[in-house]
């Protein structure tokens, strides 16, 4: 009897026995919070702490890790609003807080990025919640070092191979949840990848930030069909855009157009190229 309701144990804890995913909450309002314009210049530096001087903008996403309330009260006194860069979807072994991560969470590793693993969000359907404990800790974070807004990527892993069968109920659910925590906290939220949910995913988020978009004629409704970035704009949220191999002439017509904030970076984000459209 005792390996009996061991087995059973085991199997209510593991990946396999989550049921489908609840409904999403309900979105969390944050009429304090920073929203910005949809014609919102900005930086990218990911790679690097930004220093002084920096580039002529209103806004840079930086990583919130590696950057200090020093480093953002420097951005700030500049008249500089700051996003607070963490990763929502996956793990990364270099992080402080990565020992914090159970092993029955971490997935298969990510396409190019060999130090990084995808997570199964499904864990944050559980009552008690490990990794929503661990990502409302970087949202503290983010909020004691004194950001104006949170940038959650990789929050897509319902359309990649994760090694979990995710499906799009749970990402939405995940995402959503992260969302409401962001704007409890005060701030702000930027949705990264998860194109095809934009439409569901909306009322949570105050913008979004896409790669490549124009490469991959990725950017808009008619593109896709059902969901785009300019459902956002259509929205009154901002959206930021960043190419790395086009050439401004090959996309920043069709950015404005579009009412989206394109510039053109260097693809490790350091910021060496730094070419906004508008």
């Amino acid at each position: 009897m005792a390996a009996t309701a061991a087995l059973a144990t085991a199997l209510l804890n593991s990946p396999a026995a989550f049921a489908d995913a609840p409904a999403p909450p309900s979105p969390v309002a944050c009429d304090s919070c920073w929203h910005p314009d949809l014609n919102t210049s900005w930086n990218w530096v990911l790679s690097q702490v930004p220093t002084a001087p920096y580039r002529n903008v209103s806004m840079y996403d930086v990583d919130g890790f590696n950057n200090s309330a020093s480093d953002v009260n420097s951005l700030h006194a500049a008249g500089i609003k700051v996003v607070c860069y963490i990763s929502a979807g996956s793990y990364e072994n270099g992080r402080p807080d990565a020992s914090r991560f159970p092993a029955s969470v971490l997935g298969n590793v990510m396409d190019g990025w060999p130090n990084e693993k995808w997570l199964d969000v499904r864990e944050i359907q559980n009552s008690a919640s490990a990794l929503r404990q661990i990502m409302d800790a970087r949202l503290d974070m983010c909020q004691s070092k004194g950001f104006d807004m949170v940038e959650l990527d990789n929050v897509d892993g319902y359309t990649n191979n994760t090694g979990f069968p995710l499906t799009a109920a749970d990402q939405l659910y995940y995402n959503a949840t992260l969302a409401d925590d962001a704007h409890a906290r005060g701030m702000s939220v930027l949705l990264k990848n998860d194109g095809a949910q934009i439409p569901d995913l909306l009322p949570y988020f105050d913008g979004a930030l896409d790669e490549q978009c124009n490469q991959y004629s990725q950017c808009t409704t008619a593109q896709n069909g059902g969901y785009g970035l300019d459902q956002f704009v259509n929205a009154g949220k901002p959206v930021f855009q960043a190419e790395y191999n086009l050439s401004t002439d090959a996309f920043c017509a069709a950015d404005n157009a579009n009412n989206f904030n394109g510039v053109l970076y260097a693809l490790n984000l350091d910021d060496s190229v730094f070419q906004p459209c508008r």
